[in-house]
């Protein structure tokens, strides 16, 4: 979880990606994400299903970078307080609620918006601004690992590094269902939810509380 910002950073937030779409609220709905997608692809065109799906992800991707700019903006506000432990401490107890989110010990509300059921795709528009409103409304298992990397990127006070990172990320939430969108047949052989999936999400839980732990070690290493 510690971004150096080198490739490696990348690398793992693509794969942060891919193990947040593999979580209880997010996987299950692939299925009804996927059937609003194929909607416009009446053919079943695999090239044209890779392109909305793409186009989809895109528009995840946009809400997410929108948020990594504010994250990075704030973060260069209070960039005289970046050596301060205080900060650290904060930063960590972040990762920790986020952890406890995971666990289920404390629940985050939601909007209650689900759109899938309201619009039909009509052009490639409809399907980004669809994308967009997706990552807005974003689900309580996918704003514990977004929420973090928002957090580390606020902390390097780089624009442009922020928003690559979190375009990576975006498409690595929607890399199952480019997957899907582009060869609908891999939707019947994917396993079927189960308590495997509490299991990644307890897994995701240990990697936030291990982020936690490091910049709690931080905190100690500035006071002492």
């Amino acid at each position: 979880m510690h971004l150096s910002g080198n490739i490696l950073d990348y690398f793992i937030a693509f794969w942060q990606g891919v193990l947040v779409s593999f979580t209880p609220c997010v996987y299950p709905l692939i299925p009804i994400t996927v059937s609003f997608i194929t909607g416009m692809n009446t053919k079943g065109s695999r090239l044209l299903g890779f392109v909305i799906s793409v186009v989809y992800v895109l528009g995840l991707a946009v809400s997410y970078c929108t948020l990594a700019a504010v994250a990075v903006l704030t973060g260069k506000f209070f960039g005289k307080f970046q050596n301060n432990p205080i900060i650290f401490l904060v930063v960590a107890n972040i990762f920790i609620f986020f952890a406890l989110v995971m666990l289920d010990i404390i629940f985050l509300p939601t909007l209650g918006i689900d759109v899938r059921h309201k619009v039909r795709p009509r052009n490639l528009w409809a399907v980004f601004l669809f994308g967009v409103t997706s990552g807005l409304v974003v689900g309580p298992c996918t704003s514990p690992f977004l929420a973090g990397l928002l957090t580390m990127v606020s902390l390097k006070q780089n624009v442009i590094y922020g928003i690559s990172l979190l375009f990576v990320f975006s498409y690595g939430v929607g890399f199952l269902l480019i997957l899907v969108g582009t060869f609908s047949g891999i939707l019947s052989v994917l396993p079927k939810s189960g308590p495997w999936l509490l299991g990644i999400k307890r897994f995701s839980a240990l990697v936030l509380l291990v982020a936690a732990e490091y910049y709690l070690i931080k905190a100690g290493q500035l006071w002492f």
